[in-house]
């Protein structure tokens, strides 16, 4: 019997039987579907990727006010659009390492300050122009002006000059920093004609994707870049397409009923219930992804620490883990890093929910009233609910949280980074550095606690610079307690990412760093059968 499926699922792979016909003659000899449909995976990577075809995504985190200027992504489905049309200087692979892309090699100086990258040649941009070192600068320096509004801002201030010289590009900065390559693979910095200085919004990079449908808050596609610099490695079906779904109802459906192939962001409370439908695969992955409640610390009342440490122990994490993700997660400690960075000291002590201590602290805080805390569905699946959850947590202290349901459609642009007392969720980063460089340090444009403090950034510049690694993790987990103990951030959890394929889908490579494959999901699967 074996031999007959295997010889079934060949012909699947094939392209000679379809996928029906197959789970059909499989299930005459008694196999489970679930067993016939993994004979189907083995056998499709077996045969390698299958060219051509629409491949299509329902992705929650659009809204009509998106603009393709990869400065200014800020959800995920301009995350994951940019991953198509875009092309960086290098990647991250979901095992840690970089994977040199426009830049075919970085190397250093032995005090790292000076970085020279080779600039890859004969790499096409979508308008048929070739792309070059200049174009290198003038990406690099777009972005790290600060009219720019990039939120790759804090990553490039420690700079001093960069120049093309020839086919590389001489960076030299201010202080020493050993992980400089990593920042390059900053998903903001998609290398661009001439930047992106004439047209940021132009959607023209290198990446195998060219945009074809740019319907901001609705619609997003591309057409195969004939000229991609790496031929058919990646971008295997012949058009791409991501639909904007921002309910969690409606994406599953859409799943379901095979209007789309992939979707992002399953609910962890109707997990169990999506594996149950066939042809449908949760994927899964830890990471480095977390979802806090933030704080303004320049804004009253929390701009007082006594306040915002009650509210810190007024924060149930385990409960939130339990209820609000269903375990698919771990507990946070209201710092941005945790043990899948490298670095991280783990000998931490856990922040625990401590209502009197909360109540105290609550009380010589001086304020009295309710806090606004405002949450959306968008914001991370389950948010509304972790919402009111710490609302009731909160009772216990005696701290009154009102809870404000905001639209979805304009939260990313209205509400996060603009209102005191909010939540949000944030995607990891390669290294420490970036972490705290992206969001925490003064100067940061998406600094969205507003914990600005020249000390810290100081602390921060140190670590940058300093070579010996055990120095460093030390330095990084006395940045860790001055976060935790003093910053506007309260971190409930960890997630893990939760996403779904549907039937035959394949070549998905989960990506510990971010949602659907690192972003690239429509670049690197294909449809088989």
């Amino acid at each position: 019997m074996s031999n007959e499926l295997e010889f079934l699922s060949r012909s699947v792979a094939a392209g000679k039987l379809n996928r029906r016909d197959f789970l059909g003659r499989a299930a005459a000899l008694g196999v489970t579907a679930t067993f016939a449909n993994s004979l189907l995976s083995d056998a499709a990577r077996a045969a390698g990727p299958v060219k051509g075809g629409l491949l299509k995504a329902g992705l929650q985190g659009g809204e009509s006010s998106n603009v393709l200027d990869p400065a200014l992504n800020l959800s995920q489905v301009n995350f994951s659009f940019g991953k198509c049309w875009g092309e960086l200087l290098v990647e991250l692979n979901p095992d840690g390492s970089l994977d040199n892309r426009i830049a075919e090699s970085i190397g250093s100086s032995a005090d790292a300050k000076t970085w020279t990258m080779k600039i890859r040649k004969g790499i096409e941009f979508h308008n048929g122009k070739t792309v070059t070192p200049e174009d290198v600068v003038a990406t690099l320096e777009r972005h790290g002006d600060e009219a720019s509004k990039s939120a790759a801002l804090g990553i490039l201030e420690g700079i001093a000059s960069m120049k093309a010289s020839g086919d590389e590009v001489v960076i030299t900065l201010k202080d020493p920093n050993a992980d400089f390559p990593y920042l390059m693979a900053d998903y903001h910095l998609v290398i661009q004609p001439n930047g992106g200085k004439d047209d940021p919004n132009a959607g023209i990079s290198a990446g195998p994707y060219k945009v074809s449908v740019n319907e901001p808050g609705v619609r997003y596609g591309g057409e195969k870049f004939a000229n991609y610099w790496q031929g058919d490695k990646i971008g295997h079906a012949a058009q791409v397409e991501i639909v904007v779904i921002n309910d969690a109802t409606a994406r599953t459906s859409a799943l379901q009923g095979g209007q789309v192939h992939m979707i992002n962001r399953v609910e962890p409370k109707i997990v169990d219930l999506v594996k149950r439908v066939p042809g449908v695969t949760i994927q899964t992955v830890s990471g480095r992804g977390f979802y806090p409640f933030n704080m303004f610390c320049d804004t009253a009342p929390f701009d007082n620490n006594d306040l915002r440490m009650a509210l810190k122990l007024a924060m149930n994490r385990e409960e939130m883990l339990e209820k609000i993700l269903r375990g698919y997660g771990t507990v946070g400690n209201d710092i941005p890093v945790n043990e899948a960075y490298p670095l991280f000291s783990d000998d931490l002590e856990p922040r625990k929910f401590d209502p009197e201590k909360a109540a105290e602290l609550y009380k010589k805080s001086g304020h009295s009233g309710s806090i606004l805390l405002r949450t959306s569905d968008v914001a991370f699946p389950g948010a509304v609910d972790a919402a009111q959850l710490y609302q009731q947590t909160c009772a216990q202290a005696g701290i009154k949280i009102e809870v404000k349901r905001e639209p979805g459609d304009g939260y990313w642009s209205e509400v996060w980074n603009k209102q005191p007392f909010s939540l949000s969720y944030w995607g990891g980063r390669a290294t420490q550095d970036q972490m705290y460089s992206t969001a925490y340090i003064s100067s940061a444009d998406w600094n969205d606690t507003r914990f600005k403090r020249p000390d810290f950034d100081k602390m921060v510049l140190a670590a940058r610079g300093e070579l010996d690694q055990d120095k460093r993790k030390k330095m990084y987990r006395d940045i860790a307690m001055v976060m935790r103990d003093e910053g506007g951030l309260i971190v409930p959890f960890f997630n893990q990412y939760i996403d779904a394929t549907g039937q035959g889908v394949e070549g998905w490579m989960s990506n510990p760093a971010q949602e659907m494959c690192g972003g690239y999901a429509l670049a690197i699967c294909w449809l088989a059968g």
